[in-house]
Order: C-alpha cells, then structure tokens, then sequence
C-alpha cells in the first residue's frame, strides 16, 4: 500500500520555502507514495514545477481569497473572512500596542485564528496517513484534514522575530512532528517554545546538485546574461524577496562602502516583493544607479548566479537561505553576514566566509574577501570537490513515527 500523503502551502510564488517544497516533491519516490498538493491560491511561477506525478486539487475559492485585499474579499462575497481579517487586524494592533513589538510575525496567526473556522472542511477527502501544513500559519491542516499523522514546517529564525507564543502554542502542540530546516532553526524555536521539544526535528532542504548545475545551463533572458557576461569588473549576485529580512535595502549602502574603497564591481539582485521601493530608493540616495542592478523575478536564478563572482547573502535574519546552498554547488565562493543561523550554512573561511551584520562591518569584510584572491581561490577549490546534495533526507518522509 502507498502512503498518502496531502500537503499545503499557500501558492507557489519563486520564494526559498516554495522552491523546497518543489524540491521535495521532485525527490519523492512515487512508488512508495501518493501526494494530494493543496495550494489555496493557483498563482506563482512554480506552479509549473510540480512534478507530474503530484494530484494538484482544485483551488477553493474561499481558501484562494486569504491573502486578497480585504476589499476584494468582501467584492467576492466572503463577507465573514473579510470580518474575520479586520478583527485579527485590531488584535495585531493591540497586542504590538501592549507588547511594543518591532518585527512581529503574529499577524499571520492572528488572521488564521480569525478566519479558519469560516473556511470548509477538507476531510471529504479521507483520511490521510500524513497530513503537512509547509507554511505558517498551521491552522487549517489541524483543523480542516483528516490524517493520522501530522507534521508542521519551520523555516524561520525565531530568535529574531515576535511572536505571541500564548495563542501559537495550541496550534504547534496539536502536531505530532515539527520539521526544522536546520538544526538552528529548531534550536530558535524551542526558546519560544521549549514545551515541544520531544517533536521537533530537523527536515533540511532537499537539494539536487544535477538538477542545480542543469538549470544553471539554461540561458534565459540572453541580453541581460549578455550584459552581464561583458562587465569587467567584480560581479556581485543577491537572490531573494525583496523584503525586510534579506536586507537588501542595506545592500545598497553596502555597495556604496566597496565602490568608495576603490573595488570596481556592480551587484545584481534578483527577485520580487514589496521593499522594492525602498531599494531603488537606497539606490538613489546612494548614487548606485548602474552599480547595484535590480534584475527583477526570475524562475530560474541560477544562470545569473553562475555568471557572477560572488554571491552574498546579506539578510539581517534567515532560517536556512537556500540559494547559499545553491550557490556553493556552483562553485560561487560565499559571503553571509552574521545572522543567527549563519553558523549552520557556512564554514568560515572553509567554504565561504561570513561578515559582521551590519553596514560598514559587512563591507569591510566584503571588501577583505574581494581582495583575498588565495583564500578565494581556497574556497573555489573546497567546492569543487565538496558535495551539498541531500536527496537522501527524502527518506525521512516515509517514516511511520
């Protein structure tokens, strides 16, 4: 008998969770196992991705609608969840009120708890042997699926951000497993949660190293790869949403410190999200124009990423950056800053190097490393030898425990 498994995300938009979710999929045996891939909104690039052999169900318009603007909610007729975001709206601002809370993530749990109960069940569909929530919030596989088992994901440094652990915690707690994509990231979540550590695991991102260097072969969007092929000087790349997180409004000022030290270079980012306007802004007040280049979205990162020098990660807080992963199996010597999870990705001076997490620390480092070419040349050769694939903690997944 195979196991039958279900899984939800939100969408399937380019984002380091969704591209581990498709890699997952694509490294699962199925002749061992049945999937059903709930995706409550049928919008992203990566739709595309999922491997044929995956039941994707039909879209669920008043699941499609959780992340739409309340307006459109109420236009579309889902008056009650439209009700229930506008009340986990208030509890957001009166608990950052009460607690003064900066960087805050309980939005997210304050709007499931509002507007799960108005969503249908999904237990029609039978009983599963397991059942994974891959994204916060983790209301709706606990409440709406039934399953024998149940696990929940982690892909966030809970050391760095807020949360209100009083009402997640019953929510956590009803999951038999707690799958951590690093051993620091489970390490950050018992802080706020130490009550759960008997189901807290570690469940790391799957990575294909064939399947990374044969994307990195494909040549999309020619005239900027052409662009960037014919710049001469030190070639920088960045992957990510442009979000809070990763930082890459600090890059900016970043480039800014490298170009006054006299390094001729010019830094790439590629993704998508709503801190763009305050990258371009940095760019302006920087006056980066033409040496710290917005590539844009991009399905596949990873021709861009090989057609640089160096890739740098310069977020302010990860869980487990999957492009440093991707950007060592390319040989791209490494540079993160200090993040509390920097230790679990990269082995200083071994196999890339990591930066104070700050501005004028970070570029100071940077600018250190760009001038190493032996140590460069160290950890190029490191690579090259060294493997990062890990298609084998698929097998995690058939376990009945």
């Amino acid at each position: 008998m195979k196991k039958k498994i279900f899984i939800a995300i939100q969408y399937l938009e380019i984002g380091g969770a969704e591209r581990s979710l498709i890699e997952m999929l694509h490294a699962i045996d199925y002749k061992r196992c049945e999937v059903d891939l709930f995706v409550y909104c049928h919008h992203g690039e990566l739709l595309s991705d999922i491997p044929p052999q995956v039941n994707l169900l039909p879209e669920i318009k008043s699941y499609s609608c959780l992340t739409n603007p309340v307006k459109e909610t109420v236009r579309q007729g889902h008056l009650l969840i439209a009700l229930g975001r506008i009340i986990a709206k208030w509890k957001y601002n009166r608990y950052k009120k009460r607690t003064k809370a900066k960087e805050s993530i309980a939005i997210f749990q304050y709007v499931a708890d509002c507007t799960t109960p108005f969503l249908p069940s999904l237990k029609n569909r039978g009983e599963y042997d397991l059942a994974i929530s891959y994204l916060i919030p983790h209301n709706i596989v606990r409440d709406k699926v039934k399953a024998k088992k149940k696990w929940a994901w982690i892909h966030t440094d809970y050391s760095y951000v807020d949360i209100d652990t009083k009402d997640e915690y019953p929510v956590w707690a009803a999951y038999d497993k707690i799958a951590a994509v690093s051993q620091d990231v489970a390490n950050s979540f018992l802080t706020k949660f130490p009550e759960l550590a008997s189901k807290v695991f570690v469940f790391e991102n799957i990575l294909s190293e064939v399947a990374v260097r044969e994307k990195a072969k494909r040549i999309e969007g020619e005239h900027e790869l052409a662009l960037i092929n014919q710049y001469e000087g030190l070639k920088l790349c960045s992957v990510g949403r442009f979000s809070y997180p990763k930082a890459f409004d600090r890059a900016v000022e970043i480039c800014k410190y490298l170009v006054e030290d006299g390094i001729d270079c010019r830094w790439y980012i590629i993704g998508y999200g709503g801190d763009e306007g305050l990258i371009r802004a940095a760019i302006e007040k920087h006056d980066m124009k033409g040496r710290f280049i917005i590539i844009g979205k991009k399905s596949n990162p990873y021709p861009y990423i090989d057609a640089c020098d160096i890739y740098v990660q310069p977020s302010r807080y990860e869980g487990k950056a999957v492009t440093v992963r991707e950007a060592q199996i390319l040989c791209k010597p490494v540079v993160i800053t200090a993040y509390a999870t920097a230790q679990s990705q990269v082995s200083d001076r071994k196999d890339g190097i990591i930066v104070p997490n700050e501005a004028k620390g970070a570029a100071r480092g940077l600018a250190d490393f760009i001038r190493d070419i032996p140590l460069r040349n160290d950890i190029t050769s490191y690579l090259q030898t060294h493997h990062y694939g890990n298609e084998k903690e698929i097998e995690k997944l058939y376990s009945n425990d």
